[in-house]
């Protein structure tokens, strides 16, 4: 999924290419991709493009007082194009094309909308304010905020008794985090993902807290410039633990360890982490803390 270096790095590309330019169609492919229907995507036809923003995890293209807002999901993504096709897109369940906008010109450039598998969570808004979209207005305080400090971070911990790994994917607590950059932090912070948030101590909520900085703007700044088809790849070459089991840590040589549960796994190293002491994985009935 998307988090926030990658959608901050598409914002950025994106104002480079889309402001103070004119919406010249917008075309949804995939209905169910669509939140809102009032106003209808068409509004957008015909407007300037202002600034491009991000909150969250989510995408914010302004046009014209209106609010395109897009949450890229578990597999969505955005595929910019030098040159449109002319022909309008059709639906197909083998198409993972959801929306296409064109601007005007002759070279027909733009973007799609596209989410690979069957499980879809693509989301498209169209709205006046962006605090009209449920999951931006539920959605707490932005890591790299300069108005974030550790006193709020500390305030944030306090308060919460669930795991670490948990509470920094919640985003109603921090903005834009999500299962790989939270095992970036967590290893970084050399904190096991199943420390209680409640029980760190001054140190460990120090320690944390630089690591959650530091790891999201060293990621933001390795795909500062980057073109939108290039992200993906960066943000896998960055990661030193996650989707990285059975490889050695960069930082100790130990192997790195899952965790899977459900619907996700995480990634970590014993050595750095835990103690040296492994997690038991989830499925098989038992957990070592």
């Amino acid at each position: 999924m998307p988090e926030l270096p990658e959608v901050e790095a598409l914002t950025a590309f994106l104002s480079e290419r889309l402001t103070g330019r004119v919406i010249a169609r917008v075309q949804p492919v995939a209905i169910s991709a669509l939140k809102t229907y009032d106003p209808p995507v068409t509004a957008l036809e015909g407007r300037t493009v202002g600034p491009v923003t991000r909150h969250g995890k989510f995408l914010d293209i302004e046009a014209g007082g209106l609010h395109l807002v897009v949450h890229l999901a578990r597999a969505g993504w955005l595929r910019w194009k030098d040159s449109l096709p002319a022909e309008p897109p059709r639906p197909s369940p083998k198409n993972p094309l959801a929306l296409r906008l064109r601007l005007e010109g002759e070279a027909g450039d733009g973007f799609d909308l596209t989410e690979a598998g069957t499980k879809k969570g693509l989301a498209v808004y169209v709205v006046k304010d962006p605090a009209e979209v449920p999951g931006v207005a539920r959605l707490g305080p932005d890591p790299l905020d300069p108005d974030f400090t550790l006193d709020a971070f500390a305030a944030l911990l306090r308060a919460d008794r669930r795991r670490i790994k948990g509470v920094l994917r919640d985003q109603t607590v921090l903005a834009g985090v999500g299962n790989a950059y939270s095992d970036e932090v967590l290893h970084a912070a050399r904190m096991s993902p199943y420390k209680l948030a409640s029980g760190l101590d001054e140190e460990e909520t120090a320690r944390l807290y630089e690591a959650l900085g530091g790891t999201l703007r060293e990621a933001v700044e390795c795909s500062h410039g980057l073109a939108a088809g290039e992200l993906k790849a960066e943000k896998k070459l960055g990661l030193r633990v996650h989707g990285r089991t059975g490889l050695p840590c960069p930082v100790c040589g130990d192997t790195v360890r899952e965790v899977s549960f459900a619907d996700s796994s995480l990634q970590y190293c014993p050595t750095c982490q835990t103690g040296g002491k492994p997690l038991a994985d989830r499925r098989m009935s038992r957990l070592l803390k």
